[in-house]
């Protein structure tokens, strides 16, 4: 069989389908640092929403697995291709379709890439605001899929308060329009939510209608602070969006982040205080939103310094961007993903702690304070299959429960991918899971898309 897709693929496809063997091992592979051990039968890399279609109904004649993949950006493993599958490719679908700066929407294809669409919108006074750590590599396609996140989500929300419609194509090559061009539209049930964050299992997006705005006014203002303790400084982070702020970035390092930090630049940061948190407003009211979040990091016994010059902002946020690196110096990193109420930040930091203690490891953690996100890391050495070890899982698992035990969930942005679905009937109940399942099986009622994703 494999010869006959093969060669079905080629017939109607031509060069847009490749089986090179080393293009093959990279698609076994995304940014999380999962492998599925073994290559897939084919990538095709389509270049037009027809070559998404004529793929998917010949894997569906064939009953065929297919993996929709955009630039390999996620962390949950949840665009890798196994033996047996077809990778389909949608970054050469880069196209932005339209741009209307009277109705403040964008209609692009999947494949464009986060920080080029803003840099085209930006010549129009406009952008599109999810914000993932990856915007510079990360599509607009796979942002969608995932429902991302990223430093802004506190006050510009996730990626699905920025879609208003989208073309999907379904397992069996069908199109469907969803949403709409209006800003307003309840006309039958939300599929367009319901594709968003849906992490390629029920069809594969072509096109999106993403919403825009326009770019703030007025000076960014951005806070450096220091707290002897996480716990005060994740007090201090909710009284901050309690008070009815709200920054454009709130972002917070505890003491082990900082330390991997120092190394990493040479710097003595952690001298400063055991955690860092970084406030960032912008619009018209940036200086007096932060005038009064500084006043509250004051009363809570933070060292805090306030900027409005670029480059002293810069400077600032250059703290946060080298976390991730940092860690990437000292060995393989397992990037975990939890949310909680903000209100509980300070628990959930305890939380951290004492599983680390129990288990005998640092876990370094960041968070979008501002909503709830949080991102502890974990350094190891792989197991010589190229695996993480059990005693990381275990760990992990704890602190899953943690998040939900707290009102929280097991994935605040990267998705359930491969990685985390064995945690998500803890989450989602009985139930809820048999639900979703029956949803899937009305979309792929073969279960030939992303198979062995979520569920």
């Amino acid at each position: 069989m494999t010869g006959d897709i093969l060669e079905a693929l080629r017939a109607e496809l031509g060069d847009a389908v490749s089986t090179n063997s080393a293009v093959l091992s990279a698609l076994r592979r995304d940014k999380s640092g999962h492998d599925s051990g073994s290559s897939p039968l084919a990538v095709v890399t389509a270049r037009t929403t027809a070559e998404v279609q004529t793929t998917l109904r010949i894997a569906n004649r064939f009953g065929v697995p297919v993996v929709p993949r955009g630039a390999g950006t996620g962390l949950a493993g949840g665009a890798i291709g196994r033996a047996g599958e077809i990778v389909l490719s949608t970054l050469a679908l880069d196209r932005i379709v339209e741009i209307s700066v009277a109705d403040e929407l964008a209609v692009v294809q999947p494949g464009i890439i986060n920080s080029q669409l803003n840099a085209a919108l930006a010549e129009e006074g406009l952008w599109f605001a999810p914000d993932p750590a990856s915007k510079a590599i990360s599509t607009v396609g796979g942002n969608i899929a995932t429902n991302a996140g990223g430093l802004l989500c506190a006050k510009y929300g996730v990626t699905r308060e920025s879609v208003l419609g989208l073309k999907v194509v379904l397992p069996d090559g069908r199109l469907l329009t969803i949403g709409h061009r209006s800003v307003k539209g309840v006309t039958g049930l939300d599929l367009t939510a319901l594709m968003i964050g849906s992490e390629g299992v029920l069809g594969v997006i072509v096109e999106a209608t993403v919403k825009l705005r326009p770019l703030p006014s007025g000076p960014i203002a951005t806070i450096g602070a220091w707290f002897p303790e996480i716990g005060r400084a994740a007090a201090d982070s909710a009284a901050i969006t309690g008070a009815g702020i709200r920054p454009a970035a709130l972002e917070l390092l505890d003491h082990a982040a900082l330390l991997a930090i120092d190394a990493f630049l040479g710097e003595r940061l952690s001298d400063r205080g055991a955690t860092f948190l970084l406030v960032q407003t912008d619009g018209a009211a940036s200086v007096t939103e932060a005038a009064d979040a500084l006043a509250l990091i004051h009363s809570l016994g933070g060292d805090a310094e306030l900027t409005t010059d670029p480059a002293e902002g810069e400077r600032l946020f250059a703290i946060r961007r080298a976390f991730h690196p940092a860690l990437e110096s000292q060995g393989t990193v397992l990037i975990e993903d939890i949310a909680v109420p903000r209100s509980v930040l300070p628990e959930i930091f305890a939380e951290i702690g004492v599983i680390g203690a129990r288990y005998g490891i640092v876990i370094p953690t960041v968070a979008h304070a501002g909503d709830g996100n949080l991102h502890p890391n974990f350094v190891f050495t792989p197991l010589p299959d190229g695996s993480v070890p059990e005693q990381i899982w275990a760990a992990a698992g704890e602190l899953f429960a943690a998040a939900l035990r707290l009102g929280g969930t097991l994935t605040g942005e990267h998705g359930v991918g491969t990685l985390k679905k064995r945690w998500l009937r803890d989450e989602l109940g009985d139930d809820q899971l048999e639900i979703q399942r029956q949803i899937k099986a009305v979309f792929d009622p073969k279960g030939i898309l992303n198979p062995g994703k979520v569920f």
